[in-house]
């Protein structure tokens, strides 16, 4: 990448210490510690908030890194709570094109991403309608896996389960069939509720029409539901099965679904799921959903 000695790198790095300074750590679930001698968040916080080594973040503000990626970017805009227009506004500074709406990199809806924050004791991640990862928790990522680094069409949890079997190993076998029912009524409600211009539902449907015979049948049966609240059961590679309850907050356009998974009542799973923080998170392959 080339250095980012333009004009532009240069006021990218002005905005975001300007972003940062505006950031209590209460805000971002982070301490207030005893000697905190800067307003907002410190560099340091920032660069654990995105992923990013200390280093990197600085020459990011000093206008003299290499041009960050569309997902790094992204994990800025999250760290830092920034607007929709606010995050355009950092890709237009970065030289990156904003990415399409509901990718990896999509924006996540602040009221959703500090709930996120605070739900400190329980698996949580948001995700979009088409069931696409956008951020996760620690406990989540420990629970299901990092999904972080999926791109392209096999960014959705739905286009893995109905093409890579391997996609489904964290579900019981006997539960498949229903939870391949529930997905495939789901995106029919997702489609639905898009505008008629929205090709990106349309695309993957379309594909998967032509790729797996059992999306097809169950296409065809025209069934339609939104996934709210439900009960599942969960294969860990360490803990084996946990009995969970996922629970849903859509935001208003139903473009993003906060979930959050808790204990069933009447189960172990509560124990289990208390060992999450020791395992710390697992490179595992498994569904958002």
């Amino acid at each position: 990448m080339a250095d980012m000695g333009s004009v532009r790198h240069t006021e990218l790095g002005a905005f975001l210490r300007s972003r940062r300074a505006r950031i209590r750590p209460a805000d971002v679930g982070l301490p207030h510690g005893p000697r905190r001698r800067v307003p907002g968040l410190r560099r340091d916080e920032v660069a654990q908030l995105a992923g990013a080594s200390v280093d990197y973040y600085n020459e990011l503000e000093r206008g003299a890194g290499s041009q960050p990626s569309e997902q790094m970017i992204a994990a800025l805009a999250r760290a830092l709570r920034l607007t929709a227009d606010e995050r355009g506004y950092l890709y237009h500074l970065a030289d990156r094109p904003v990415p399409p709406h509901n990718g990896p990199a999509s924006h996540v809806h602040p009221g959703m991403l500090d709930l996120l924050t605070r739900l400190t004791s329980t698996p949580a991640q948001v995700i979009t309608d088409l069931h696409v990862t956008l951020v996760q928790n620690p406990l989540a990522i420990a629970l299901f896996g990092d999904h972080s680094t999926l791109r392209g069409p096999r960014a959705s949890f739905v286009h893995r389960w109905f093409t890579e079997p391997d996609a489904r190993s964290l579900y019981p076998e006997a539960d498949h069939e229903a939870q391949s029912r529930a997905f495939v009524a789901d995106l029919r409600a997702a489609a639905a509720r898009r505008d008629g211009k929205d090709t990106e539902a349309s695309s993957m449907i379309s594909w998967l029409l032509g790729t797996s015979a059992e999306f097809a049948a169950l296409w065809a049966d025209h069934d339609v539901a939104f996934r709210r609240d439900d009960r599942k059961r969960l294969n860990h590679p360490e803990l084996g099965l946990i009995d969970v309850n996922c629970l849903n907050l859509f935001s208003e356009d139903g473009r993003q679904r906060l979930l959050w998974f808790t204990p069933a009542t009447g189960t172990d799973s509560a124990g289990i799921l208390d060992l999450l923080a020791v395992l710390g998170t697992q490179k595992v392959t498994g569904p958002t959903r």
